[in-house]
Parts: structure tokens; sequence; C-alpha cells
């Protein structure tokens, strides 16, 4: 596991039938990465708070310390270089 999911883990916000949303959650986990799932089906407050993070209502967002990412896999990349 990273350093950086140690100090925090990965914040995902999901619902049940985003398929971007299963394939994240299902990277982290074969990579051992910790991360907290917020549903924003379950809970409303999780969908306001996506809006505030990126002004729009998408998900999967991810936050991983500070940098927000709308979507998982146009962002792959991306958050695979900052888990290193």
């Amino acid at each position: 596991m990273s350093d950086i999911n140690q100090t925090e883990p990965i914040r995902i916000y999901t619902i049940p039938t985003c398929s971007d949303c299963h394939f994240a959650k299902r990277y982290f986990n074969e990579k051992k990465i910790a991360f907290i799932e917020f549903n924003c089906e379950e809970d409303m407050k999780y969908a306001e708070e996506v809006l505030e993070l990126t002004g729009k209502q998408i998900v999967p967002t991810i936050v991983i310390q500070e940098k927000v990412f709308i979507g998982f896999a146009e962002n792959l990349n991306e958050i695979s270089k900052l888990l290193q």
C-alpha cells in the first residue's frame, strides 16, 4: 500500500448502477488501496458533497487527498501514477 493511502483513504462517491463506479472499486480492491465509499443514492448529503466538490452531479467522483477526479476510466492513468 502506498503512503498516500495510509495517511488518508480515498473517498469515492458512487451509485449502485454505475459501471465505472464498480470498475473503480474493483481496481482499488485489487491494488489493496484503502477507500471509503459514499453511496449518493442512499444519502442525498453525499450527492450534495459531489455537487460542492465538482459543480456537477457525476459519479464516480474520486477524492485522493485534495485532488478531485470526475469519472474513473478516463482518469485511470493519472490516478495510477498518483498512487505509485
